[in-house]
């Protein structure tokens, strides 16, 4: 298939999953005394904006649409989860309130959020990557026609998760190198 040139004038991401993919997955968190960052996210992060990529998050938070906690409580745990990164790393944060069983473009694996943060961000999809641990970001990453996806998970012998993943791995180097040996990186 022939790349379509990218847009030189619009920036390049990286949008990222939250829970499971940069902190520990404790179901519903809705507590920032809860917040675990995964060793490594920091730096890996870091090499990340260095390299001139917007971070992005983009997660799914149906704990709100379900009524177990509310979005003062999401909001709070960003907040605990961003003052323990270094300072500015993370561009923005969009999240999705809809439960599973609700039909919606902006829930994961659907492309609306990475869609919304493209156009408030002046991001370029075709240059940018999608990073996360369930087969719904990676599907979230093709449908919005990303450069990339990464699916961060021990789970690479799932072939029911291989779908789409352009890399399955957890190891933070072998995905920074991944991203970094883009042709644009450099």
């Amino acid at each position: 298939a022939i790349q379509e040139p990218t847009d030189l004038s619009k920036a390049r991401a990286v949008f990222l999953d939250r829970d499971g993919t940069l902190m520990e997955d404790v179901g519903y968190c809705s507590r920032p005394g809860d917040v675990e960052i995964f060793p490594g996210i920091p730096g890996f992060l870091m090499q990340l904006k260095k390299a001139d990529f917007k971070l992005v998050i983009i997660t799914n938070q149906s704990g709100i649409g379900r009524g177990y906690f509310t979005e003062a409580d999401f909001w709070a745990v960003q907040k605990e989860l961003e003052d323990r990164l270094p300072a500015g790393l993370i561009d923005a944060t969009y999240f999705c309130a809809d439960r599973p069983e609700t039909k919606s473009e902006r829930r994961k694996p659907g492309p609306g959020m990475l869609h919304e943060a493209a156009r408030d961000l002046n991001l370029d999809l075709r240059a940018s990557y999608m990073m996360g641990d369930k087969s719904t970001d990676v599907e979230a990453g093709v449908r919005a026609n990303v450069k990339g996806t990464i699916l961060f998970s021990n789970l690479a012998e799932n072939s029911s998760l291989r779908i789409g993943a352009s890399l399955i791995t957890t190891d933070l180097t072998q995905i920074a190198e991944f991203i970094l040996a883009d042709p644009e990186t450099t």
